[in-house]
């Protein structure tokens, strides 16, 4: 089968497009054909050697995957070959077959495609697990989102109007803030021309924002931190800027707001009852067309490297996906 390796820490030029062998499932695993494979920012990192978790050499990046069931191992009753599923590995997703745990697998529903359930589960799990679980926000809340136009801030957009609060959005492009209106913000702020600390003055009203989403790190988080309400949320996310930000600890205590963290995978680890229970409700939002992951661009797999490249120069507008050539 063909896969993308990363044999060194580098850029994404750096990998390779090679043959290597077929797998096969353990206990309690299944081998899946993968048919599509998200590309995230943390995919960025990993070939890097920069991210928290780091497999052995040579491996494959990629998490988010969809495809068809190739194979079961011992104890494996609940799929069979050719069932169509979707989930999330710790890495391997960037290649035609990838080895999961049968646990981690749920079944696509049929009018689900490929490419759609595979830039559904981390980011829309990413943004509901961060509004409902650890902000608890609730409707009538005016809610910013920093970074909206990635494939997390446009789910953060819509699992917040779906939820009920007033959405700001935060983009740095009038293509990407249509984006953001198309998918339901109801303000918007282009901070690459606007002040973002005083935009958020006249759109927060007298109150402030109750909850930020912030995926976005770097010089936009203390103008952000400084607009909280009282009582306000704000959700640390990730750092795609690059840059993790010093915060000034008299603003938390000067606003008296929280500082949240969200990490999806320690949810997948620490609670994963919780994580199948927030997926039900997004299959069915996403089932009933509450939600839609919007992907801008799919490549093939041997063309990993540009669409890594797009992740990295902040080209994407919602999600890009590998998928598998035949």
């Amino acid at each position: 089968m063909k896969a993308i390796l990363c044999r060194e820490f580098g850029t994404p030029e750096r990998l390779e497009y090679a043959d290597v062998e077929p797998l096969t499932p353990g206990a309690g695993q299944i081998v899946l054909s993968v048919k599509a494979c998200a590309v995230n920012f943390p995919d960025t990192l990993i070939i890097q050697g920069k991210y928290q978790y780091q497999p052995s050499m040579p491996f494959s990046p990629g998490t988010d995957v969809a495809g068809v069931v190739k194979s079961v191992g011992a104890g494996v009753e609940t799929l069979r070959p050719g069932a169509r599923v979707f989930g999330l590995v710790m890495h391997g997703g960037y290649a035609e077959e990838v080895i999961m745990p049968a646990a981690a697998a749920t079944l696509i529903p049929d009018e689900i495609d490929f490419v759609t359930a595979a830039a559904f589960q981390l980011t829309y799990g990413t943004a509901y697990h961060a509004l409902v679980d650890r902000a608890r926000i609730q409707p009538g809340e005016t809610l910013l989102v920093l970074g909206a136009a990635g494939g997390v801030g446009l789910a953060a957009v819509e699992v917040g109007k779906t939820l009920g609060a007033r959405v700001i959005a935060a983009a740095s492009s009038p293509e990407k803030l249509a984006a953001c209106r198309e998918a339901g913000a109801d303000e918007v702020i282009d901070y690459s021309v606007e002040n973002l600390r005083e935009r958020l003055k006249t759109l927060g009203g007298d109150t402030g924002v109750n909850v930020a989403f912030d995926p976005v790190g770097g010089s936009f988080t203390e103008p952000a931190l400084r607009s909280m309400a009282w009582g306000g949320r704000y959700l640390v996310i990730g750092f795609t800027s690059g840059d993790i930000p010093r915060i000034p600890l008299n603003l938390p205590l000067l606003k008296v707001c929280a500082l949240v963290g969200v990490f999806y995978g320690s949810l997948l680890a620490h609670d994963p009852a919780l994580a199948r229970t927030n997926q039900r409700e997004l299959v069915a939002w996403l089932r009933e067309g509450r939600i839609k992951p919007r992907v801008s661009a799919t490549y093939p797999l041997r063309d990993a490297a540009l669409a890594l490249n797009d992740i990295t120069a902040r080209r994407a507008v919602g999600k890009i996906v590998l998928v598998m050539e035949g």
